[in-house]
Order: structure tokens, then C-alpha cells, then sequence
């Protein structure tokens, strides 16, 4: 199932969207039940909801921790 997420969830409280993905929490939540349609939709309009959010968070993702133990050696 294709999906926009990049691991990065937190959601910014000024827009209610995803830094990641720019879903809302509602859409982020119901993903697997919607529509292949559906998706679609959502996902042409994410991203010009990602540039209505300021700010991008600057804790580490899961992603960036995964990479960093990786190369660190560790698992």
C-alpha cells in the first residue's frame, strides 16, 4: 500500500498536519481503510500543505536513529 510517510510523525499544532507527510491525524488514522482513490487525492494535496508548516521538528526521527546506529555499529 503506498503510503507518504517518511517517520517523522509529529504533528504541528498551528496547520493540525504531520511534519512528515503533511496528513492530518484523521487521515493518518484511517490510511489503511481508505480508498485507493482516496489516498490519491490526499496525496496530491500534501504537498502544498507541507509549505504552510513553519517549522520542521528537530527531534531525531526514528529514521535518522536507525541510520545513525547503523553506522555507529549497534543495532
Amino acid at each position: 500500500m503506498e503510503s507518504p510517510c517518511i517517520l517523522v510523525c509529529s504533528i504541528d499544532m498551528a496547520t493540525g498536519y504531520c511534519h512528515g507527510c503533511g496528513r492530518t491525524r484523521d487521515e493518518i488514522g484511517a490510511w489503511t481503510v481508505l480508498s485507493p482513490t482516496d489516498r490519491r487525492a490526499i496525496m496530491e494535496t500534501l504537498p502544498a500543505r507541507l509549505e504552510t508548516i513553519d517549522k520542521k521538528p528537530r527531534r531525531e526521527t526514528r529514521r535518522q536513529r536507525i541510520a545513525r546506529l547503523k553506522a555507529q555499529g549497534g543495532t
